[in-house]
C-alpha cells in the first residue's frame, strides 16, 4: 500500500512539472511593450461601466519605463472617481483615487458632449484586474477589467519628462469665431507638467476657467494673457469671460495643442 501511494504522488508531481514546463516558454515569449503610445482594447464586466461608443472599446495606452497607463473615455459624467483596487480599499483613509478628466466626444450625428475620462494604471495585459468606481450616489462598486490588443501608434511625446521651453501650434475653436489666440504658443515643461502662455486677440478677457479652476491674467497692458496647464493632442474645454460687450459674458472654447509642431527653445 505504501509503495502504491508513493507512486501516485510521484506521478502527480511529474504532471505538475510537465504543466509548468509547457507554460514557462509562453511567458518567456511575452516581452514587455516598448515605450510609446498604443491603442488598446479596454474590457469591463458590466454594461453599466463602459467606454463611450465613439471609442469603439479602445483607449490610449502609454508605456514608459515598463509602466503602463491607459486613458479611457466613458459615456457620461456619472462616474466620479475610479480606484485601482477593491471598493473596500477605495474607502480606506489615504486611498489615492483617480480623478476624472473632461473629454469632448463628437457623435456620428455631429452632437458634441462633455464626458469623464480617466487615466488608469495597467498592471499587466490580457488578464483581469480590479478597478472600483463610485457614482453620484456615493456608493462604490467592484469591477474586473482588462486591457488587450495593443496597437502601436507613435513614440512618446518629445516633452515627456523633459523640462524646458517649447513652442507649439495651438488652435482655438468655439465662441463666435471672431476671437483667436497667438500661435505658436510658448510652453513650459517642468516635472512632466506643461503650462502654456495664452495670448488672446483682445484685451477684454478678465479670467479663464478650466473645470472649476479660475486663472487670472498675468499682464495689465495689451491683449489678455494667461498661463494655464495644458494637455497635448486633446481638445481641451476652457471658458473665458469677456467684457467686450455691454456686460461680462462667459464663453466656451476648446484649445488644441499639436505635439507634432513642438520646437525646443534651447
Amino acid at each position: 500500500m505504501k509503495k502504491k501511494l508513493i507512486s501516485k504522488n510521484f506521478l502527480y508531481f511529474l504532471a505538475v512539472v510537465l504543466l509548468f514546463a509547457s507554460v514557462i516558454p509562453v511567458f518567456a515569449d511575452m516581452e514587455p511593450l516598448e515605450d510609446g503610445i498604443y491603442s488598446a482594447v479596454f474590457t469591463t464586466d458590466s454594461s453599466m461601466f463602459h467606454l463611450c461608443e465613439t471609442s469603439e472599446s479602445r483607449g490610449t495606452l502609454t508605456v514608459k519605463n515598463g509602466k503602463m497607463v491607459i486613458h479611457i473615455t466613458l459615456s457620461s459624467k456619472n462616474h466620479l472617481h475610479l480606484f485601482p483596487g477593491s471598493a473596500e480599499d477605495a474607502q480606506k483613509e489615504g486611498a489615492e483615487l483617480l480623478d476624472p478628466t473632461i473629454d469632448i466626444v463628437v457623435y456620428s450625428d455631429g452632437f458634441a458632449d462633455e464626458v469623464h475620462g480617466f487615466d488608469v494604471p495597467v498592471p499587466y495585459l490580457d488578464e483581469d484586474f480590479d478597478l472600483a468606481l463610485v457614482g453620484k450616489k456615493g456608493k462604490w462598486y467592484d469591477h474586473k477589467v482588462s486591457v488587450s490588443d495593443p496597437l502601436y501608434l507613435s513614440p512618446l511625446e518629445e516633452t515627456s519628462g523633459e523640462d524646458g521651453s517649447w513652442l507649439c501650434d495651438v488652435t482655438l475653436n468655439g465662441g463666435s469665431g471672431k476671437a483667436s489666440v497667438e500661435s505658436p504658443a510658448a510652453l513650459n515643461v517642468k516635472d512632466g507638467e506643461i503650462t502654456a502662455t495664452i495670448i488672446w486677440s483682445s484685451p477684454n478677457y478678465e479670467y479663464m476657467l478650466i473645470g472649476e479652476d479660475r486663472y487670472e491674467p498675468v499682464n495689465r497692458d495689451g491683449n489678455s494673457t494667461f498661463e494655464i496647464p495644458v494637455i497635448l493632442d486633446s481638445e481641451m474645454p476652457v471658458s473665458a469671460s469677456t467684457i467686450a460687450m455691454s456686460q461680462a459674458h462667459l464663453i466656451d472654447y476648446t484649445l488644441y495643442f499639436d505635439s507634432s509642431t513642438l520646437v525646443n527653445q534651447k
